[in-house]
């Protein structure tokens, strides 16, 4: 599956491709309506049909939802168009871990900081009575 620049979700319109995994892949896309940049996760649409796929996807998505923590993405909105169901996420520009790791400028020190957001952020369903498992989903 892949999503030419311009196609639009409702009220999303897809600018680039940024990613994919085992549930989806994620645009960056432009929502014309507040007038800000978002990520765009689809569910491919060879799982369209597959009605436990769609709850789970829409499952994590309202998991998501339910967080407040500044490590976690803020999720915007869940919603199907042209047979597609999408969620649509804030979006945070930067660079992964991996990509801080091959450039060779990742200390110890900067090794310490970036465990002790990632176990707040891992703290954080549980103390919203929520799984852990919807937090490690996507550890980048």
């Amino acid at each position: 599956m892949s999503i030419e620049a311009g196609t639009r979700f409702g009220q999303y319109e897809i600018q680039s491709k940024l990613g994919a995994g085992g549930m989806g892949e994620v645009y960056l896309a432009r929502d014309s309506k507040l007038g800000r940049k978002v990520a765009l996760k689809i569910l491919p649409s060879h799982f369209t049909d597959d009605l436990t796929r769609v709850r789970r996807f829409e499952q994590e998505a309202r998991a998501a939802s339910a967080l407040n923590h500044p490590n976690i993405i803020t999720i915007y909105e869940i919603g199907e168009s042209a047979g597609f169901h999408f969620i649509a996420t804030e979006f945070v520009e930067g660079k992964t871990i991996r990509d801080h790791i091959r450039a060779s400028r990742f200390t110890s020190q900067n090794a310490l900081e970036v465990a002790i957001q990632i176990a707040g952020a891992l703290v954080t369903p549980t103390r919203e009575g929520l799984s852990i498992a919807i937090s490690n989903r996507k550890i980048s």
